[in-house]
């Protein structure tokens, strides 16, 4: 069950974290992976792990907020089966704190990128008469979260243009989901937390693995075998729906 043999998977922002996770996984099971990464020492640790564990893939050097280089990358990959967008920025502020220019990096890169491999992606998955669609959400996207101004902006646009995905190409065989993540365990928090409380790492971590009801962060891992399994055959039957993956925290945080 599960296999992707034969399949054409293009992950954004694959060299760390959940892209990674994905992009690895992805590989085991079959696929062949393409990462678009604009950090190509990140995107060739990914590449070089998927190699010596056997599977294939390859990276390029990408922008997601530039519409032509993505255009430009996803005419070099030909056609795919699978488009997965993960690719994203955080940021922490309040809409009364957050500058215009951190406004736009947020929308540029998590919400234009996003759209950005759509538009280039869509016409390529039509041609193959199927394919899916996986965008990365956010419980950010469904409850209000401090100081988060921007990245819940973001990834409300993401949740809305999913359901939008969906409807408009089910008729092409172009099915469309998102997962929601609440904390993941990923080398952006441990250099969020060095970088904001300096000496109080451990504790900070701690506070923030307890903000979710199981009283953990989640792990990339977790995030990309439910990413797996909706992009599988399996899930055929499921378009339209985000997948909160969040150790309780959108219906037990009371």
């Amino acid at each position: 069950m599960f296999s992707l043999n034969g399949k054409s998977a293009v992950v954004t922002g694959g060299g760390s974290g959940i892209g990674r996770a994905i992009s690895m996984l992805f590989a085991k099971q079959g696929a062949y992976v393409h990462i678009l990464e604009l950090n190509q020492d990140a995107a060739s640790e990914t590449i070089s792990k998927i190699e010596q564990s056997g599977g294939q893939a390859k990276a390029y050097s990408c922008d997601v907020s530039k519409q032509v280089q993505v255009i430009e990358v996803f005419n070099a990959i030909g056609a795919i089966d699978v488009l997965v967008n993960n690719a994203g920025i955080a940021h922490v502020g309040k809409a009364g704190t957050t500058t215009e220019e951190d406004f736009d990096k947020v929308y540029n890169v998590n919400v234009k990128g996003a759209y950005n491999c759509l538009y280039a992606a869509i016409p390529l998955l039509i041609k193959s008469g199927k394919g899916v669609i996986l965008n990365m959400a956010s419980i950010a996207a469904i409850v209000g979260i401090t100081d988060r101004f921007a990245y819940s902006m973001s990834k409300g646009a993401i949740y809305a243009m999913t359901l939008s995905v969906a409807r408009d190409y089910m008729a092409d065989g172009i099915r469309c989901n998102s997962i929601s993540p609440a904390r993941v365990h990923t080398p952006f928090v441990d250099g969020f937390i060095a970088k904001n409380y300096a000496g109080k790492e451990k504790e900070i971590f701690e506070k923030l693995s307890k903000s979710q009801p199981v009283g953990r962060m989640g792990k990339p891992e977790e995030v990309a075998a439910l990413a797996l399994y909706l992009c599988s055959d399996e899930a055929g039957f499921i378009t339209g729906n985000d997948y909160p993956l969040d150790g309780g925290f959108i219906k037990l945080n009371n």
